[in-house]
């Protein structure tokens, strides 16, 4: 049976976690003095006090269970979300609830979208958090699928490329525990060195170590009402490209090429996911060519604004250089596919995950060859690895679950009053954790005018899909409460 003990105890102890990085915001708006310091302190106190003492008052009991594993990830995300929005609430930058917990899952699940018309008004203090939310968020959801949802046996989370064997109840905290402090080494000196580089660019620091923390963390949120688009240096939006991209990569491959072992051409995911991007930002460009959206003495804008948009799209950055709603409609058609494909696994992207989508390809062509050869024993490779068809129905379902959300989230927001372009946008942009969607929350647009009721269910579209679906999902089974509802850890997970 369940130990709601040990739910309440973890997640006291990250909200204690929490509460003290608002001190990192509370030190910045004490260096710019904007005059919301005693509302952050404030919000760092309580979320403290409430989080150690639940803390204190509850203490682990035992080993965690699998079930105990879904009930901490999806309640730590909650209470997360919800405590992080007390910054916005009590230094009034967001008076309702909703929107203000929208903003802050908005953060944590590096979604991007936001609720800010006029986001330079910001006290800095507000704009660090926000942009801290993000940083901590990423980091979260890297040793969340890569050391720890593997386990939990996860849509498909088994096809992680780390190095992690699979574990027995003796090495499991042990090996997480390892496994962790290398990612944040790799995350850490990824964000430094774009806080470096966009500082040579001659961006001040402050927007540097935010656009760097939104960057790496492929959140999204920036502190210019344009977003990337106010700064017109071609330099700084190169580099934004590249590290938006480094983002959209398993973070086991930026380890191991630290380490001396550049195996990325050797990835059958990144190839699909490199060529994914080059062929889709070519694409994007010569119709935006072709159609007189670029002329062709502006071709390094038209390829810059391409590239730059369908990486962030696709790696779900969210960042936006140029107003993709006045590109010609084959252009956004391309634009709203990416919105489903996400970056690849083990990343900080969000979406269905690039390894999915190969998969998926590949099932088809494999059944299509067996309508000529019905006879024949046909198998799913990722490069030289067999795909075990329990993991290839995995993914189907979950892709199932994953439409079968986003379409739910369309509906419910058409229901709300929205037109369809922005229900569909919307729908897609938070379930994909991109931000950015269609029509009335486009490029330009926020999400400030939505009700509270919508502002409600896309925050929880945001955490579905940041989430993986089946971790949210599994607790409204009652089975998941019950005390013969246990299932078994996959200790089988194939290393692709």
């Amino acid at each position: 049976m369940m130990s709601l003990r040990n739910v309440v105890s973890v997640v006291g102890l990250l909200l204690v976690f929490v509460g003290l990085s608002m001190f990192a915001a509370l030190g910045v708006s004490l260096l710019y003095r904007d005059g919301d310091t005693v509302p952050l302190l404030v919000a760092a106190l309580l979320t403290m006090a409430v989080g150690g003492l639940a803390w204190r008052l509850t203490g682990l009991e035992g080993d965690l269970s699998p079930r105990e594993g879904y009930a901490i990830v999806t309640f730590a995300w909650a209470g997360t979300a919800v405590f992080g929005a007390l910054p916005y609430l009590f230094t009034g930058t967001i008076p309702s609830f909703w929107a203000a917990v929208f903003e802050s899952m908005s953060g944590f699940t590096t979604t991007g979208a936001t609720v800010f018309a006029d986001i330079e008004s910001l006290p800095h203090g507000v704009l660090f958090w926000r942009a801290l939310t993000h940083w901590l968020g990423g980091m979260g959801i890297i040793v969340l699928a890569i050391a720890v949802l593997p386990y939990l046996g996860v849509g498909g989370m088994q096809l992680f490329k780390a190095e992690v064997p699979g574990p027995t109840p003796e090495r499991l905290r042990p090996r997480i525990a390892q496994t962790a402090k290398l990612l944040w080494l790799v995350y850490v000196g990824m964000t430094g060195l774009q806080i470096l580089l966009l500082v040579v660019g001659e961006m001040g620091w402050f927007d540097a170590v935010t656009h760097a923390f939104a960057t790496v963390a492929t959140g999204g949120f920036s502190t210019k009402n344009a977003s990337l688009g106010h700064f017109e240096s071609p330099y700084t939006q190169y580099v934004t490209i590249v590290f938006m991209y480094l983002a959209g990569i398993n973070f086991t491959l930026h380890f191991r090429a630290a380490a001396g072992r550049f195996e990325y051409l050797r990835d059958v995911e990144w190839r699909f996911f490199t060529a994914m991007i080059a062929s889709v930002a070519a694409a994007i460009v010569a119709v935006n060519l072709l159609s007189g959206t670029y002329e062709l003495r502006a071709l390094e804008r038209a390829v810059r604004d391409g590239l730059f948009t369908v990486v962030s799209i696709v790696t779900t950055t969210g960042f936006v250089t140029a107003d993709f709603e006045a590109w010609v409609p084959g252009a956004q058609a391309l634009l709203f596919a990416m919105l489903f494909v996400g970056g690849m696994a083990g990343s900080t992207g969000g979406g269905m995950k690039s390894v999915r989508i190969l998969l998926l390809l590949k099932q088809s062509a494999m059944e299509l060859r067996k309508h000529l050869h019905p006879r024949a024993v046909m198998l799913a490779r990722v490069g030289r690895h067999v795909v075990p068809e329990h993991v290839l129905a995995n993914v189907i379902g979950f892709v199932i679950l994953y439409l079968f959300i986003f379409l739910a989230g369309a509906v419910a927001m058409s229901l709300l009053g929205m037109d369809l372009e922005t229900a569909l946008g919307a729908s897609a942009a938070t379930v994909g954790n991109v931000g950015p969607g269609l029509g009335e929350v486009g490029a330009t647009d926020n999400y400030g005018w939505l009700s509270s009721p919508a502002l409600g269910i896309l925050t929880f579209l945001m955490l579905v899909g940041r989430l993986e679906i089946y971790t949210v999902l599994l607790l409204f089974l009652p089975q998941t409460w019950s005390r013969r509802g246990g299932r078994r850890v996959d200790r089988g997970s194939p290393k692709f």
